[in-house]
């Protein structure tokens, strides 16, 4: 899963990158995309380690991806943009740090972004479609049912409504599912704050209805994640700061991109690993390993939480709480897998 973090030129987007994954930005890719590797931090791992003790442990990671930043008169924007519309998730880096930041005014022009990406993507296939209609081609009626579908969806466009704004068709979604429109995608809000704000939350209640949002001076974070530990807790008793949640921030990704997570345990590993929300048994053996997809019999399954409360497997099963689930079986949160195949 790719999460692309976006935003206009000295927001800190590529600083929240650093905090996120500890990859520090190349310049030399300040014009290209950036991409590092973030663990997504899981609490009931550690509570998993004390019953099996492995030797080793592997926490899921999202890909994080930093893009050049925008321009606030939207020229060039949506070139930019192109770089990262694979993304399954984008994570909105506004300013809010000093008397020249306007987060709300962002927020809006945000949008006027998104959207013009949107309408160059759906603009350009149009001007495919009416190009491939004159010359001879067999299927024709396909075109003109495409054509049919988007023009309608560009006029929409160019009068500034939003995707959620507009009545789609079944066509539409239909013609439109490969272009993995901006407007579509989840999103999450970071507003980055000064070191000196008392009331960070103040820029987070400007996001949209509906839409996650945190506050943090991403400066300071990044300066505290580099500390000792012993160096970070008297720097921040001395100054009466506390460290931004880091760890709440990326479940927060994880969660507004449409993941979740499972287990796998036993003595010689833990893990962790990301499946899309409502993924079936059979998809989360495909993720540990195509074979056990090939040749899935059933899933043995048990609740971390049911586990935990009665110490062992052994008491787990003599209180009749290891399930045997089909392959069409919805994973749950919480849930481990031990996959039986042939």
């Amino acid at each position: 899963m790719k999460i692309g973090i976006i935003g206009y030129q000295g927001a800190g987007k590529s600083t929240l990158f650093h905090w996120l994954t500890g990859e520090r930005p190349d310049p030399v890719l300040v014009h290209r995309t950036q991409s590092a590797m973030a663990t997504v931090p899981e609490p009931r791992v550690a509570e998993l380690c004390q019953i099996y003790h492995p030797k080793k442990v592997t926490l899921a990671a999202l890909e994080m991806v930093d893009t050049p930043g925008l321009s606030r008169t939207h020229e060039g924007s949506a070139a930019r943009l192109a770089m990262i519309r694979e993304a399954g998730c984008l994570v909105i880096v506004v300013a809010a740090f000093d008397s020249q930041s306007d987060p709300a005014a962002d927020l809006r022009s945000f949008e006027e972004d998104l959207l013009i990406a949107d309408l160059d993507i759906v603009s350009g296939r149009i001007a495919r479609v009416e190009e491939s209609l004159k010359k001879p081609r067999p299927n024709k009626d396909e075109l003109h049912a495409e054509l049919a579908a988007l023009v309608p969806l560009q006029a929409a466009l160019e009068q500034g409504q939003t995707l959620h704004q507009i009545a789609w068709t079944p066509e539409q979604r239909r013609v439109t599912k490969s272009f993995q429109l901006f407007g579509e995608k989840p999103r999450l809000i970071v507003m980055n704050t000064s070191d000196a704000e008392e009331d960070p939350a103040r820029f987070a209640a400007l996001a949209p209805p509906g839409v996650p949002a945190f506050a943090f001076s991403l400066g300071l974070e990044t300066e505290l994640e580099q500390m000792e530990p012993a160096e970070r807790e008297a720097f921040c008793q001395e100054m009466e700061v506390r460290p931004g949640d880091r760890a709440g921030l990326l479940r927060a990704v994880l969660e507004t991109s449409g993941q979740m997570l499972f287990f796998t345990a036993g003595d010689k590993e833990v893990r962790t690993w990301m499946i899309p929300r409502g993924g079936t048994a059979l998809e989360a053996a495909g993720n540990v390993h195509t074979d056990l997809a090939r040749g899935f019999i059933r899933a043995e399954v048990m609740q971390v939480s049911d586990l935990v409360r009665l110490g062992s497997e052994r008491e787990l099963k003599a209180h009749n709480l290891l399930r045997q689930e089909p392959k069409d079986y919805v994973i749950r949160d919480g849930d481990i897998l031990f996959i039986r195949h042939n």
